[in-house]
Parts: structure tokens; C-alpha cells; sequence
């Protein structure tokens, strides 16, 4: 079982002192990751679905883990996740390849289709067809990241006789992890993704997503070389170590517990009181 800590970029962490501090507690402590999350914007006043008041700080995804690159050595850094539909694929391709390159092949590409109107209404996204959106952006980065010679004809985004340089460190290419506890998002993790990643997610609940992962499996194609699906969870309660066998006996890889905390001090405590539970 592999530990990330979620929230790197949000909260007090959107303060780059304290999010230096917090990620180099987890790197001492043995963590293998730490998170970041998204929502470019946040309806003001909030209401339901949204995730969080509207005064919450984000900072932008792609900044925060190149920030967080030059201040670690081994911590992966992973997004959890970028709303893909709501980004142009080829820009985004070039901010994760650069962050990848600075981190010298740390990033985890964490992606998912997204849920708040609201949201897409003021970047200006189409929200009806998030979906085919998101699998088409998938392959759109993909062709970026490890074709020669990329050439893309799809139903939203076509080039050709063009280069971007420079191409990710990990090759194929950074793993793509693919959010979602919808079974077009189970279909989508199975057939485009090297792995699966689910939120706020108890014991039952994973179980229940990993049942359709299972499902998807049956009806999908897989291509061999993306290999096992690594299968990442973030728990909706704080972790022991009888949560984590359970979790770890349905077969999860790893677990990215959220951050929970105000300041720098009570985050670096948090990240110490968890690896005391789990790590150690």
C-alpha cells in the first residue's frame, strides 16, 4: 500500500510557505505523494453540488506542483484531479509535460470530467457533452506526449504538422489516472487510464466503485500495455490501520487521505499523526 496526502495546493496550502512546509513533512515521513485538487471557480453564494465556500483557495494545479518540484526530491505530484473538459488538451499537455520535465518525472495526471454547471458556464465549457469531451482530451495529451509526429483528427479538437517540445521524462508517458464514480467514468478509467482514482470514498462505497470497475472490464478493451489498473482512493474518514487492511484487502494501491488542518502547524501534525497510524 502506497500513502499521498490530498489538498497540497488548497486551504492553508495555498499559501507556497506552508505548502513547502507540509510537503516536506510527508517527504520525511515516507509519503509517497501529495494532491492537488480544482475548481477554477466556485458559485458564489455556494449551493449544492458545489464542494466548498466560495472564499476557498485554489491555486492553479499546474503552478502549485512546479512550485512544489523545486522544493522535493522523491514526492509524486499528482493532480486530483484537473477538470479535463474544461481545459484545451493541447495547452494543458505542455503545462504537465513542463511539470513533469522540472520534477525530473514525478507528476501523476489525475483527470476528470466534472460536475458544476456553474463552473463550465463561466469558463465558457460546453457542459452537456463533458463526457465524450474528456475520453477525446485524453487522447488528444496522449498523442502530444508520445508521438514523434503528432497528428490528431477527432470530433473537437484536429492538428497535424506540429511539435511540442519538450516530451515528458516518464515514458510512455506519465500515468493517467482517471476520476469518476459514474460507470462512464468506470468505462473510461478501464480503457484510457493506468489507473482509477475515487473521492471521499468509505470502505462500502469503494467496493461498490470497484464493482464497476469490474463491470466496465467486461465490456471494454483494454490495451495490454497499460497494464493492471493502479487503483487510488481517497478515504471520506481519517485513516487506522484496520481501515487500511480493509481498503487494502479489496485491492487498493493507495490511499490519499485529505489534509485536514487551518494552518501550517496544524497541517505538518496532521501529516505526522497519519504516518504514525499508517507509516510506521
Amino acid at each position: 500500500m502506497k500513502f499521498g496526502l490530498f489538498g497540497i495546493n488548497t486551504g492553508a496550502c495555498a499559501d507556497p510557505d506552508v505548502a513547502t512546509r507540509v510537503a516536506g513533512a510527508a517527504e520525511a515521513a515516507g509519503f509517497d505523494s501529495v494532491w492537488t485538487g480544482e475548481h477554477v471557480v466556485l458559485p458564489d453564494p455556494q449551493a449544492p453540488p458545489s464542494p466548498a465556500p466560495p472564499s476557498f483557495p485554489m491555486l492553479d494545479p499546474a503552478v502549485a506542483l512546479a512550485f512544489l518540484a523545486g522544493h522535493t526530491r522523491t514526492l509524486r505530484l499528482a493532480t486530483g484531479i484537473i477538470i479535463l473538459p474544461q481545459r484545451n488538451p493541447v495547452v494543458l499537455a505542455k503545462e504537465l509535460a513542463s511539470v513533469d520535465v522540472v520534477s525530473g518525472g514525478r507528476l501523476l495526471f489525475g483527470l476528470g470530467a466534472g460536475y458544476l454547471q456553474p463552473e463550465f458556464d463561466a469558463i465558457g465549457a460546453p457542459f452537456d457533452d463533458r463526457g465524450p469531451r474528456t475520453s477525446e482530451a485524453i487522447e488528444v495529451v496522449r498523442t502530444l506526449w508520445t508521438q514523434e509526429s503528432p497528428r490528431f483528427d477527432g470530433r473537437f479538437w484536429s492538428f497535424r504538422g506540429i511539435q511540442t517540445r519538450p516530451m515528458p521524462v516518464q515514458q510512455p508517458h506519465p500515468p493517467i489516472l482517471v476520476g469518476g464514480h459514474s460507470p462512464p467514468a468506470f468505462r473510461r478509467a478501464v480503457s484510457q487510464g493506468n489507473g482509477w482514482y475515487g473521492f471521499a470514498l468509505d470502505v462500502d462505497a469503494a467496493r461498490n466503485c470497484l464493482r464497476g470497475l469490474a463491470d466496465a472490464a467486461g465490456t471494454e478493451s483494454r490495451p495490454s500495455e497499460r497494464g493492471r489498473l493502479e487503483i487510488s482512493v481517497t478515504p471520506s474518514t481519517p485513516l487506522d490501520r484496520d481501515q487500511v487492511k480493509r481498503f487494502e484487502d479489496l485491492g487498493v494501491d493507495r490511499l490519499v487521505p485529505m489534509m485536514l488542518g487551518g494552518s501550517g502547524d496544524s497541517l505538518v501534525e496532521f501529516v505526522s499523526r497519519t504516518a504514525d497510524a499508517v507509516l510506521r
